[in-house]
C-alpha cells in the first residue's frame, strides 16, 4: 500500500520544497545573481510541484490495487476521455496538464539566459529534458499502480506543448529581466 497521500501532503510537500529550494536560490545568488539565481531555483521547485502534484495519490492512500485490475500498457487514445476537472482546480484535465508545464518551460529560459549565447543549445537541450521528465512521470505512474494514476501519452503531448509555451514565454522575461548581466564569472 502507498502510504501517503490527500491534498495536504501534497501542499505539505510544496512548502517544503519551497524551502529547500529558497536556500537554494540563496547560495546561488552570488554566483547567478538574484535573477538568475531566482530562476534556477523556480525552476527546481516548480520540476519537484509537479512530481508531487503527479505522483502523490489525491485523495489519500488507495489500498490495495490488485494485478487485475492494473494496467499493462499506457493509453494511446490521443485526446481521449480525461475527466471534466482535477483534485483543487476547476477547468479541463487537458489544459491542467499543459499549464503546470508553462512555468518550467519559462523559468528553463531564464536560467539559461544567464549563460548568454550558451542559451541557444541549453533551451532546446532543456525542453528535451523537460519531454523527458514527463515521459518518465508517465511510465511511473504505469509501473506503481499503487499511485492510483493512470499512464497516458496525451499527458505527455500536454506537458511538452506547456513547456513549449513557455519557452516562448520565458524568452520575453530573458529579453525584460536581462539575467546574463547579473552572472559573475567563476
Amino acid at each position: 500500500m502507498f502510504p501517503v497521500g490527500g491534498i495536504g501532503v501534497m501542499l505539505l510537500g510544496v512548502a517544503l520544497a519551497g524551502v529547500v529550494c529558497a536556500l537554494l536560490g540563496l547560495a546561488l545568488r552570488r554566483r547567478l545573481g538574484l535573477v538568475g539565481a531566482a530562476a534556477v531555483a523556480l525552476l527546481v521547485w516548480s520540476l519537484v510541484v509537479i512530481a508531487i502534484v503527479t505522483l502523490i495519490p489525491a485523495n489519500g492512500a488507495p489500498g490495495i490495487v490488485s494485478a487485475e485490475g492494473r494496467l499493462e500498457t499506457c493509453s494511446w487514445d490521443i485526446g481521449g476521455p480525461a475527466p471534466d476537472g482535477f483534485w483543487i482546480f476547476s477547468g479541463g484535465q487537458r489544459l491542467l496538464n499543459t499549464v503546470i508545464f508553462v512555468p518550467s518551460g519559462a523559468l528553463l529560459v531564464v536560467a539559461a539566459a544567464t549563460w548568454g549565447r550558451w542559451a541557444v543549445v541549453t533551451v532546446p537541450l532543456g525542453l528535451a529534458l523537460l519531454a523527458g521528465y514527463s515521459l518518465g512521470i508517465e511510465l511511473t505512474q504505469l509501473e506503481l499502480a499503487r499511485l492510483d494514476r493512470a499512464c497516458d501519452v496525451t499527458d505527455v503531448i500536454d506537458n511538452v506543448s506547456g513547456a513549449a509555451l513557455g519557452v516562448g514565454v520565458g524568452v520575453v522575461l530573458a529579453m525584460s529581466l536581462r539575467p546574463w548581466r547579473g552572472r559573475h564569472p567563476s
